[in-house]
């Protein structure tokens, strides 16, 4: 069982960050958001099947990290039960909500990009195409992948953390990285909370990208000491 789980605590992170640096190299991707809807699609749709492909993995990606969550209750299973339960609930949530709130890119914005660039379509049409797509970026993009995702990753690293002081052999300065990180990126999922909404607080959306960064390098480390100890 620790070599399952140190390897998925090495693998996930590294596929999630390949599928993640391939979309920014290739769409631009998140700097491509602050673009207007219709260019934003436009250059989906120019991405063919290879850019939808792409998004498909790194939902995958997401959702694999609902294994971790189950896998690395193994690690902390001598942890207080309560503790335990809660480790492993709040982590199923975080990959799941990310999964859903990506999964809109390979299913639903395929057919908005269609429908955008449809000339035999009323413009009306193709500009509520637009409109939807803001909307969906808003709801599933924004407050369920992103607000809730990273409350509840950042939750699980601290939560995992915390056991893991008391319930395992792993190095001390481990544990609280992972709770600094945890903090990080629950500050980052306040990004659009509040008077941030129309535009976004800097600096947490500042912090994200140093958070998820420092979240894969732990959870990498913590995978190769799971797999040595």
């Amino acid at each position: 069982m620790s070599v399952l789980v140190g390897v998925s605590l090495i693998v996930v992170p590294l596929l999630f960050n390949a599928f993640y640096a391939a979309l920014a190299i290739t769409f631009e991707y998140p700097d491509i958001l602050r673009q207007p809807s219709r260019d934003v699609l436009a250059k989906f749709r120019a991405g063919g099947t290879r850019l939808v492909l792409l998004w498909w993995g790194l939902a995958v990606s997401a959702v694999l990290f609902i294994a971790i969550a189950v896998l690395t209750a193994s690690v902390i299973r001598a942890a207080d039960g309560t503790l335990l339960l809660a480790t492993v609930v709040v982590g199923v949530l975080a990959g799941l909500v990310q999964a859903l709130g990506l999964m809109r890119w390979p299913f639903l914005v395929p057919y908005l990009a269609r429908t955008a660039s449809d000339a035999s379509l009323p413009a009306a049409e193709r500009d509520a195409a637009g409109v939807v797509f803001q909307s969906f970026n808003r709801y599933l993009g924004v407050a369920v992948g992103e607000h809730l995702g990273y409350a509840l990753t950042g939750l699980w690293s601290i939560l995992f953390s915390v056991a893991a002081l008391t319930a395992t052999d792993l190095p001390v300065w481990l544990s609280l990285a992972g709770v600094v990180i945890g903090v990080v990126l629950m500050i980052g999922s306040l990004e659009f909370v509040g008077p941030a909404e129309p535009n976004g607080w800097a600096p947490a959306g500042m912090l994200v990208p140093i958070g998820y960064t420092l979240w894969s390098v732990w959870l990498i480390v913590l995978g190769i000491f799971v797999l040595i100890g």
